[in-house]
């Protein structure tokens, strides 16, 4: 029902409310937008999968949350029509002057609904486009065609990095004016200020106390490409025979990764702690945090690493340059590759006071960029501004 109220009313829409950076992203604007001037809605589809659940840590006092059961991940085109129609007359009846849509599926269907529906703004945030080099031609063709058949539907674009605003104006996508860069934050002190006994949190974990730790976040999937992971840790353990590794994180490669480790003779040496909900207290226990995805958008493990005031060594793919400059709070190498990482990851092992240096840099690079509270604040003021543009503030 529409509200009587003179507040901002804002629905958020999200395919899956998984654990991911769009999620978190999504879950914080909807929790920290002021009570004083938003009523935020948020509706999600009805899938979870292996990367586990945020839907148990959504404030329902502080956000109406609702589930809508043809909204799915997939291209469905029974379902998709029913959740267009679905989505059309929530928004319609919820009278909502910004309707805010995250990833390509919610993103195509949402739009189209909103605008069905007469809402006065309409905002999309591309946590990576649904397009890449790693799918058929055929089917980014078609990716690429919705993005295009959405954009005059859409009063501005929200890129997590400006590599995907430079993909998407280089696939016609808009023009520059269509998009505004605004990092995807994190909490950063509920990185930077970890109170923990780091050697009994190791013990907890099957680590050495007294060992240095290589770790990663991420899922257990082809993207993050975990076998490189794997392999780099077995090229550094041969020049520092003392380093273990650490892997948060599950996803369907868990079973292959499992004999991988048995292969590479790492039995002892890694250790695959699946899905936690403790990783800010994770990271305080690695010494280096490393990422070798095949593609990405801008990853907010590299902001949770850096706050953590962890030199970070990632494959150059995606938005890493925005975020790692090379030498000063991180390294950069080639995707597929497990050499390069390992050599540096052995450098940062060897070499206490440069990576404790690079660790600081971390630190200095994530404020106020990866900040929370200055995300939100920047969408409060798009909201703002557009809905003055079109003469829509309540």
């Amino acid at each position: 029902m529409v509200s009587n109220s003179k507040k901002i009313r804002v629905l958020h829409i999200i395919t899956r409310l998984i654990v991911g950076g769009a999620q978190e992203n999504t879950i914080y604007t909807c929790h920290l937008l002021d009570p004083d001037r938003y009523e935020v809605d948020l509706v999600i589809g009805p899938q979870l999968g292996p990367e586990g659940e945020l839907v148990s840590i959504v404030n329902r006092d502080r956000v109406g949350l609702t589930t809508m059961a043809p909204l799915v991940r997939e291209i469905n085109p029974k379902m998709d029509v029913r959740a267009l129609f679905a989505l059309e007359k929530f928004i319609r009846q919820g009278g909502y002057h910004v309707v805010h849509t995250h990833s390509s599926k919610a993103g195509i269907l949402g739009r189209m609904a909103a605008r069905r529906a007469g809402a006065p703004v309409i905002v999309h945030t591309v946590h990576g486009w649904g397009f890449h080099d790693h799918m058929s031609g055929l089917k980014r063709r078609l990716y690429v065609a919705a993005e295009k058949y959405c954009l005059p539907m859409t009063d501005k674009l929200v890129v997590v990095t400006q590599l995907d605003a430079d993909a998407g104006l280089r696939y016609g996508i808009g023009r520059p004016d269509n998009y505004q860069r605004i990092f995807s934050a994190i909490d950063l002190e509920e990185y930077r200020n970890v109170n923990i006994d780091i050697k009994a949190k190791k013990r907890d974990l099957g680590l050495d106390p007294d060992a240095p730790v290589v770790g990663c976040v991420g899922r257990l999937s082809p993207q993050k490409a975990p076998e490189y992971f794997m392999r780099m840790a077995a090229a550094v353990a041969e020049k520092v025979p003392n380093a273990q590794f650490l892997y948060v994180g599950g996803g369907s490669l868990r079973e292959p990764m499992e004999a991988l480790i048995r292969d590479l003779g790492l039995e002892g040496k890694v250790v695959l702690a699946g899905l936690r909900r403790d990783v800010p207290e994770l990271m305080n226990v690695m010494d280096v945090f490393v990422l070798l995805s095949l593609w990405e958008g801008l990853p907010r493990v590299f902001s949770q690493a850096m706050a953590a005031g962890l030199p970070v060594v990632a494959s150059n793919v995606g938005g890493a340059a925005e975020v790692i400059t090379r030498g000063d709070n991180g390294y950069l190498v080639p995707p597929a590759d497990f050499l390069a990482p390992a050599g540096h990851v052995v450098q940062l092992l060897q070499n206490n006071a440069l990576r404790d240096r690079m660790g600081q840099r971390g630190r200095e690079r994530v404020y106020p960029d990866f900040c929370v509270n200055h995300m939100v604040q920047q969408l409060d003021d798009l909201y703002v501004q557009l809905l003055k543009q079109k003469g829509a503030h309540p």
